[in-house]
């Protein structure tokens, strides 16, 4: 089964992750490829919870994956996708991310450059596949026209080459792995990039250790990709997660540590004092986005306000 990661909430995202859905069957089967919302019939979709069928939904098949294909575009990725890539990685399966953004990232003005503002999306992934320049010039008298018709070229050419990396890393991976053995009293602290308040502090105190303890160095350091594999494997081999998901949308590196520990059965313990609620029709609403919500242990407002979410 492969499985295509990419944002669903508007309808051109969801145009173009059926055009990359519809490219990987062509190679394997319509049978061997899952494309959430299509899938899981998410618009007519009736349950008692919907939000958490949906994630079950999905999760099924993440649990038996030959390989992912993920589309990711710009500083703010989707944390939906970031939990499934986090997910699959802890998993051992080969992921390949494509994405059109003709931008790099870095942490300082003389780089490293990156291609996407955190790291650990690097460190966990097989390939990224970056086709951020139009196509060739098109003959056509309508400028418009002419200038969809160069895009379209530069989607289509970049998701023919990411579904070829994908097909050859799948072929070089052996069976699906699980995480290894966390070590029991081990806790991997997560900020936020965009700062933690005083109130994330007293949490992590209060639900921790000093001894405990790991902190994520990465967004910090001179040394971004060696720092991230030293997170991840730190991540990995730890017993509970607590991470800053305070913002708009969960902070990507926060996203794929949150999806590898839900994939090894580890503790998610998540800072989210001030959630934007999401509504959609016939679904419960949610605080985050569900494949985040739905990972979560408990959700972590202040030291006597908290909530269990699994």
């Amino acid at each position: 089964m492969f499985y295509v990661a990419h944002r669903l909430f508007a309808a051109h995202d969801r145009h173009l992750g059926a055009a990359a859905a519809t490219a990987l069957a062509s190679r394997v089967g319509f049978d061997n490829v899952f494309l959430p919302f299509c899938d899981t019939d998410e618009e007519d979709l009736v349950a008692d919870v919907k939000g958490r069928r949906l994630f079950d939904l999905d999760r099924q098949r993440l649990n038996r994956l030959h390989g992912m294909l993920a589309i990711l575009h710009g500083p703010s990725l989707d944390d939906g996708v970031c939990m499934e890539i986090g997910y699959a990685a802890a998993l051992g399966v080969p992921i390949v991310v494509f994405t059109t953004d003709f931008q790099t990232y870095g942490p300082t003005e003389t780089g490293p450059e990156l291609a996407f503002a955190d790291p650990l999306i690097e460190t966990v992934t097989t390939d990224i596949v970056r086709a951020h320049r139009l196509g060739p010039p098109a003959d056509d008298p309508d400028r418009f026209r002419g200038f969809a018709t160069r895009n379209a070229l530069q989607i289509d050419a970049g998701i023919d080459h990411a579904v070829t990396r994908l097909l050859v890393s799948a072929a070089a991976t052996p069976t699906m792995t699980t995480a290894g053995p966390a070590v029991t009293d081990t806790v991997f602290v997560e900020p936020s990039p965009y700062g933690s308040p005083t109130d994330w502090r007293h949490l992590v105190e209060h639900h921790s250790t000093d001894t405990q303890r790991h902190n994520a160095r990465r967004q910090l350091a001179l040394d971004p990709m060696g720092t991230a594999k030293a997170d991840w494997d730190a991540a990995l081999s730890s017993h509970t997660l607590i991470v800053n998901v305070a913002g708009p949308e969960t902070p990507p590196g926060a996203a794929v540590l949150i999806g590898a520990a839900v994939a090894s059965g580890k503790r998610v313990l998540a800072y989210s004092p001030h959630s934007l609620w999401t509504y959609a029709h016939g679904r419960e609403p949610n605080w985050r986005n569900l494949m985040i919500q739905y990972s979560i242990t408990r959700q972590l407002v202040t030291i006597d306000h908290q909530h269990s979410t699994r």
